[in-house]
């Protein structure tokens, strides 16, 4: 396959990803917010979601301080920011009709119908039950967009390239949110039990984990089997574990004679998680962990785009 193609078939994949992704997380902050809190906790809450995101500085550089409903604005639906849902979903619509002619004709117009939808949104003008609903669609669209390539896309390089970037991205996006959500809710002051379940169901809720938490545990949520759901079940569809080993799947699928650096750290990366004990994760510090992991992560994602897709240039 063409370094062209695969880079605009990765790419669209991970915007389509990250978008729902970044739909997660403001519809987990929404639900957070319902409690009780500070104002003080509710900035710091804000400030470290654009943190984690990496979206910090940008949001400084138009905004004066952090106002919640601003910062939505910005994470949502902000043209001018690269990094929102709206920029997100058009720049996978931009790598899908680039490459218009690998993808098939279901796949295409979910993604354009998915944008063209997306145009009619206002969302200065949203009520709190009008923005649930956005982050459903975002969430649903990203849904129907993985089961439409399922359904219809042949399993060749093509699909091996979206799948890589569906969940190089998860993976990270997964990460991300584990660690600034549990070390919010964990360093909270404690108003009582019911408060602090409600944010740690949040949290379960935001990765779409929280059914699963509770076929698997089947007792009180607990801040070290929320970690090892979301980091070391590999039966977990969002957790690190279960993204990694599909990652490394698809790059040995496609590999060529460059990448067998990539594939050997990709492998050793799934392979400490799939072995890996909870129990020595917390020992370690979980954000210490989780922050090695992005680094990890992000360096399979340098490593893919030299070994297989087009060169960065500027």
């Amino acid at each position: 396959m063409l370094s062209r193609t695969a880079d605009h078939l990765y790419w669209m994949a991970r915007y389509i990803e990250r978008a729902e992704n970044l739909a997660r997380i403001l519809d987990v902050n929404n639900r957070m917010l319902l409690l009780p809190q500070s104002e003080r906790e509710v900035v710091r809450l804000w400030r470290e979601t654009l943190d984690s995101i990496g979206l910090l500085d940008g949001y400084n550089q138009t905004h004066d301080k952090i106002v919640p409903e601003e910062v939505v604005h910005f994470m949502a639906l902000d043209r001018q920011n690269p990094g929102s849902i709206y920029s997100c979903l058009r720049l996978a619509r931009e790598n899908a009709h680039a490459v218009r002619g690998t993808l098939t004709s279901e796949l295409w117009e979910t993604i354009n119908t998915t944008w063209l939808k997306l145009r009619e949104y206002d969302i200065e003008h949203l009520g709190a039950d009008d923005l649930d609903a956005f982050f459903e669609w975002v969430k649903l669209r990203s849904h129907q967009f993985r089961g439409v390539t399922f359904a219809t896309m042949m399993r060749d390089e093509a699909n091996c390239f979206l799948r890589l970037g569906t969940f190089i991205e998860r993976a990270d996006n997964t990460a991300r949110i584990l660690d600034v959500k549990y070390n919010f809710i964990a360093e909270a002051p404690r108003r009582d039990d019911a408060g602090e379940y409600y944010q740690w169901s949040a949290l379960l809720h935001s990765v779409s984990a929280f059914e699963s938490y509770r076929k698997v545990y089947r007792d009180q949520i607990t801040p070290s089997r929320v970690a090892e759901l979301l980091v070391l079940r590999t039966d977990m569809p969002r957790s690190l574990a279960h993204c990694t080993a599909e990652m490394t799947s698809y790059l040995d699928a496609v590999n060529n004679q460059r990448s067998t650096e990539t594939q050997r750290r990709a492998g050793e990366l799934a392979s400490s998680l799939r072995y890996g004990r909870i129990e020595d994760v917390l020992e370690t510090g979980l954000h210490n962990y989780l922050t090695r992991f992005i680094v990890r992560i992000n360096d399979l994602g340098n490593r893919i785009a030299s070994d297989f897709l087009l060169p960065v240039t500027g």
